[in-house]
Order: structure tokens, then C-alpha cells, then sequence
């Protein structure tokens, strides 16, 4: 009987849907459950860590952490989601020139460092036909970001009718789908549905890799099959204390996006979220960090290092000497 080590591959991890039905919880990984977010990640993403190391970058993006249920001072909603920027269930605008659809409730993985964390419990999906009329009754807004959850958990004709339907809209530059799967579930970008998004010559995929070993080949030949369809994609990580605040770890992992033709974006400060203090960093460190990626990377690859602050007009730069 051949050991486990010798037996082929099992074919079916390739497949996106086996990936999700397969999920793990914090039981599977031999964790305690958390009540303030449960723990649920792909078995690809969970292959990437080394759970036996109580400080590996990837498995800390993924497993329950008792700091979390330390006060902080934060709460679930710094943003008005729930509130302000509600403007139907599941449809948000904080900004004047676009609007944020939540087309789904549930990820791949759920990321500890989730800016939604404490809202997708009692969140309400969007309806196409509620976006289109808020879109109708905004015409200033250019731009439509395709949010959740994670939008590409929906099946592709449901994902290609919210695609479909807004890239006919003549007011809109820019629709971005914001998706942590190249990340998680790099098998969801077959290539039929690609080929499909790329008709809407209007599409934007933005991501967020936050540690160099999420770059795999399964992850970087996602992102191809996207940029080789003419689609952009654009990472947004999120600074991490101990992932990737080092200044080498994050300019390795700005270098190999840049390599695999993904553009480094954004290095976003932790949002002021209740239940990820563990995860911020001393925000007086934040512009040594940018100052050290400035003198050793290129423009396409150094990103801007910013602050998403609740009642602020746009993102705020961290700016150095």
C-alpha cells in the first residue's frame, strides 16, 4: 500500500468548486473557534502555510487568534457601511465618483484582517436592478466596484450578468472586480471565464497579495491569464505586523507582483476595525517603511502607502521626510 507522499496529485484540488466544498474550519486545522469570526479557508491557501509555526505569515492571515477578542476601542463600522454610506441594502458610496456593490456575502478565506469582519453576518447582498437605479439617479458616479464577500464565489453567468449589465452603461470608465481569489482560489480564473470578462473592455481586477509566498505558479498564471486577456489587475496589500512590515519582505513581494505583470497599488495602514489590533502596525514606522521602498525600488513597482480614515474625502498618503 504506497504512503500518502506517493500517491499522484488528486486531481479534483484543481477544481475551484472542490476547493470551496472542501473549506476548512478552525476544527479541521486542530484550532479553537472564535465567536467573533469564524475561521474557513481553501485548502490550497491553508497549503501554502506552515501551520506548525506559530508566526508564519500565511497561516496568521487565516487562523483564529484569542487577541482578537481584546477591546481595542474600535468598532465594527468606522466606515457608516451600515450606515451613512448605505444608500441601498448591499450599495454603498463613500466617494462621489463611485459605488461600492456588495454581490456577495461569503470568500474563499476569511481573512482575520477583514475590513468587513464584523459586518457580513448582517449584511444584505445587492440587487442588480437596486444598482443600476442608484446609478441612474448618480450620474456622476464613473466608476463601480464589484465588492463583498467575494464576488467571484458566484457562479459565472450570475458574475456575468452584474459584468454584462454595467459595462453597457455609458457613464461608467471603470468596473473593478475586488477579489481576494488569485490570492486563495487562483483555479477560479478558468479560462472561459476570462475570456468572457474580457469582452467588457471596461474591466479592473484588484487584488490583495500581502506576502511573497502567496506568489505560487498556480497564483502568478491566474494573474497572466488576466493580463494576457487585456484585463489590469492591481494589488492592494494591507501593512501587517509581523508579515510583511519588514521593508525587504515587502519589496520582495512588490518586485514579484511587478514581475508577474501586477501592478503594486496600494500598501493600506490596518483599518480601525475592533478585533485586529494584534495585526496594526506603529503607524510613526509606516514612513521609514516607504521611504526605505522608495530608494530601493522603481516607480511601477513602489506603491503608495496610505490611510483609509473614516470621514476623510479620499485615502490619505504616509508621507516621509
Amino acid at each position: 500500500m504506497p504512503s500518502t507522499a506517493d500517491l499522484p496529485p488528486d486531481p479534483r484540488r484543481a477544481d475551484w468548486r472542490w476547493q470551496l466544498r472542501h473549506r476548512l474550519t478552525a476544527r479541521d486545522l486542530g484550532r479553537d473557534e472564535l465567536p467573533a469570526w469564524p475561521c474557513l479557508v481553501t485548502p490550497y491557501y491553508a497549503s501554502l502555510a506552515d501551520l506548525s509555526d506559530p508566526d508564519d505569515p500565511i497561516a496568521r492571515q487565516f487562523l483564529p487568534d484569542p487577541s482578537e477578542l481584546l477591546p481595542d476601542g474600535f468598532g465594527p463600522d468606522p466606515f457608516g457601511e451600515d450606515g451613512p454610506a448605505a444608500i441601498a441594502p448591499g450599495i454603498k458610496q463613500r466617494f462621489p465618483d463611485r459605488i461600492l456593490a456588495q454581490v456577495n456575502l461569503t470568500c474563499a478565506a476569511n481573512c482575520r484582517h477583514c475590513t468587513r469582519r464584523g459586518l457580513l453576518g448582517r449584511a444584505h447582498a445587492a440587487s442588480l436592478p437596486d444598482l443600476l437605479a442608484a446609478l441612474k439617479a448618480r450620474p456622476k458616479v464613473r466608476e463601480v466596484l464589484l465588492s463583498g464577500g467575494d464576488p467571484l464565489l458566484l457562479p459565472d453567468d450570475a458574475l456575468l450578468a452584474w459584468v454584462d449589465a454595467l459595462a453597457d452603461l455609458p457613464q461608467l470608465d471603470a468596473i473593478r472586480l475586488c477579489t481576494r481569489t488569485p490570492v486563495t482560489l487562483p483555479m477560479r480564473w478558468t479560462l472561459p471565464l476570462v475570456r468572457r470578462l474580457a469582452r467588457s473592455k471596461c474591466l479592473w481586477v484588484q487584488t490583495q497579495f500581502n506576502h511573497p509566498r502567496e506568489l505560487t505558479s498556480q497564483s502568478i498564471a491566474a494573474c497572466a491569464r488576466l493580463v494576457d486577456h487585456g484585463i489590469p489587475v492591481s494589488n492592494q496589500s494591507v501593512l501587517l505586523k509581523g508579515i510583511n512590515d519588514d521593508p525587504a519582505v515587502m519589496a520582495e513581494l512588490c518586485a514579484k507582483l511587478q514581475r508577474a505583470r501586477v501592478r503594486p497599488y496600494y500598501i493600506f495602514l490596518c483599518d480601525p476595525i475592533a478585533g485586529i489590533g494584534h495585526f496594526r502596525t506603529d503607524p510613526a514606522a509606516a514612513p521609514a517603511l516607504r521611504e526605505s521602498l522608495l530608494s530601493n525600488l522603481g516607480g511601477l513597482a513602489c506603491p503608495r502607502l496610505v490611510a483609509d480614515l473614516p470621514a476623510a474625502p479620499h485615502k490619505q498618503d504616509v508621507l516621509g521626510r
